[in-house]
């Protein structure tokens, strides 16, 4: 495969791995969003010989039970969906740095992730209920 391939269409059409979506291709929406060595990161934005050492997790590599992934379901977050995958990459990847973040700091953390349904205060609370579960 091309070294200069997108991460995201390896991450889609070489593994199948569909959680990962493509959103505007220029790493503004964040709906292409996995964690890289420990950093949310747009995998539209990164080649394959950006990342070819690299520790990388999809939504897929995240377990159902995950407190993210439960506060998401219990806060009802996601209406169409698209992005919300990427949302809870992005959140993960806060929490895995700030397990206790302030609502700042979840603001400054999200802000760049966009949700065309307007669904930022169900992902700020949900974000804060993850923060109080034992993970």
């Amino acid at each position: 495969m091309n070294p200069k391939t997108p991460l995201v269409w390896f991450i889609r059409e070489e593994l199948g791995l569909t959680g990962t979506k493509w959103g505007c291709g220029k790493g503004l929406c964040g709906s292409c969003t996995v964690i890289v060595n420990g950093n949310a990161e747009r995998s539209c934005q990164l080649s394959l010989k950006d990342v070819k050492s690299a520790r990388i997790t999809t939504i897929e590599g995240i377990p159902s039970s995950h407190p993210v992934k439960v506060a998401w379901l219990l806060e009802d977050v996601p209406e169409c969906g698209y992005c919300q995958l990427g949302q809870i990459m992005n959140a993960i990847a806060l929490l895995d740095k700030k397990p206790i973040p302030s609502e700042a700091e979840i603001n400054d953390a999200m802000d760049s992730n966009l949700c065309r349904c307007g669904t930022y205060n169900r992902i700020k609370r949900a974000i804060l209920r993850a923060a109080r579960k034992p993970k």
